[in-house]
């Protein structure tokens, strides 16, 4: 799975890019759809995983 494939906005997958990825971990897989769909979420992964990202990233696109 590539961040493309996860519904976000052409300047989030650029700013995603030009940071250095473009693959999502498992806990940002399965949580930025979630988080798209205005759906309320608990994860729980290990630190530095990109937990921050995976909330982040979605609120990001649903804001702008």
């Amino acid at each position: 799975m590539k961040f493309s494939d996860l519904e976000l906005g052409d300047e989030i997958l650029r700013a995603v890019s030009d940071a250095g990825y473009d693959t999502p971990t498992p806990i940002q897989a399965k949580a930025i759809p979630y988080v798209l769909m205005n759906r309320d979420l608990l994860g729980c992964a290990q630190t530095g995983t990109g937990k921050t990202a995976s909330f982040t990233l979605p609120m990001i696109e649903i804001l702008a």
